[in-house]
């Protein structure tokens, strides 16, 4: 297969050509495959040969479908004569100052905020009954990642439909996402993605209205924003959460931070029996409904690392069986990482315990390993 010679050598979502190269094999597999079952066969296929196919083949075909299912909902809305429907993908930025840059600019630079731009541009730009926009959310930056943000965009991107939002400001304000917050100093991530979240959702809290969110690196190709669409605008999902564990996902990471994560889901798996099948609770990579979201925005008590499980836990209280896991393509990003590498799982599994304490009936078992995360003072004590 052609394709297969001219594939770069491993992926780096930071490089052009390997981005170009994902994007050109995208659309000629559309070419060649037209309907939507045309390109389930051709995954599985490509799948079914996992490792003799190159990274960017496989990244390939997950756009492809998304690509296709973005247009097939835009097909069935203007022939329904629906209204438009509006699309926000909200990322936090806490030191991000560096990777924000062009590679050429720092050497962890990933210009992801234009990269972003472009992938959602790609993917939704020209259908008619989409409205996409971008909201990057300053944590609390101390390097000012909201400005260095706010002047890319104003030089690079003036015309795109993106902005910058200030954590502070919404505590500020007193937004029912940002309650138990006294400053931005109390959140990691979770504070600025609940307050983009409901920015955007109260502006249309409608069913016609798809509110994502994802990390600040490029480990996830937003082209795939898709797949998250399908399931809750054709699907019924009130949420639909990329999946790095399932048999269709594509993954590349790092093996140390794969064995902490399996200890992590064994954990939490025993005092959450509520989100069922659901194991990769973390992958930065996840829509809700509007009006879902603004239902499960209100009250909550997590606003760090955790807080992706704290929305899929009201999710499911909310409708049980209103979240659909989606196998996505992911990929790694170590360089000028913000996250710490082994401490973030302990605190989690502490507000893990919290958000069963707080929410769910006591059950013996979840009750033991709560008690043993609650008295845990290290993370030896609780990963060994």
């Amino acid at each position: 297969m052609d394709r297969f010679d001219s594939a770069p050598r491993g992926l780096d979502l930071r490089k052009t050509e390997h981005l170009e190269f994902a994007r050109r094999t995208a659309e000629e597999f559309l070419a060649d495959s037209p309907s939507l079952t045309e390109l389930d066969r051709l995954e599985a296929d490509l799948l079914a040969r996992r490792e003799g196919v190159p990274l960017g083949v496989h990244l390939a075909a997950k756009l492809a479908r998304s690509r296709r299912m973005a247009e097939e909902i835009d097909l069935e809305r203007q022939q329904d004569e629906m209204p438009g429907l509006g699309i926000t993908v909200v990322f936090a930025m806490f030191r991000e100052h560096e990777r924000i840059l062009r590679p050429e600019e720092h050497p962890h630079g990933e210009d992801f905020l234009v990269r972003k731009i472009e992938q959602l541009d790609w993917l939704l730009g020209d259908l008619p009954t989409f409205d996409w926009q971008l909201i990057a959310v300053d944590d609390g930056c101390p390097d000012e990642s909201g400005q260095v943000a706010r002047s890319i965009l104003a030089n690079r991107a003036p015309d795109a439909p993106a902005r910058v939002l200030f954590l502070e400001d919404g505590i500020r304000e007193g937004t029912p996402a940002t309650v138990g917050l006294a400053t931005a100093d109390d959140s990691r991530k979770g504070g600025s993605i609940q307050h983009g979240m409901w920015t955007a959702a109260s502006r249309d809290g409608s069913p016609d209205h798809v509110i994502a969110f994802t990390d600040a690196d490029l480990s996830t190709h937003l082209g795939q924003l898709g797949l998250l669409i399908d399931p809750i605008v054709r699907g019924g999902a009130d949420a639909a959460i990329g999946s790095r564990r399932e048999a269709n996902s594509v993954v590349v990471k790092g093996g140390a931070r794969n064995e902490r994560g399996k200890k992590f889901i064994a954990l939490w798996k025993r005092m959450l029996p509520v989100l069922g099948d659901i194991t990769d609770t973390q992958c930065g990579f996840k829509a809700w409904r509007a009006d879902a979201a603004l239902q499960i925005l209100p009250d909550l008590i997590e606003h760090q690392f955790a807080f992706d499980v704290e929305l899929l836990i009201k999710t499911e209280l909310r409708r049980r069986g209103s979240v659909q896991r989606v196998p996505i393509a992911w990929i790694d990003s170590e360089a000028a990482s913000t996250t710490p590498e082994f401490d973030p799982y302990l605190g989690m599994l502490k507000s893990i315990a919290a958000m069963y304490r707080q929410y769910l009936p006591a059950e013996p078992d979840a009750e033991a390993v709560a008690d043993l995360i609650e008295r845990a003072t290290n993370a030896t004590e609780v990963f060994g």
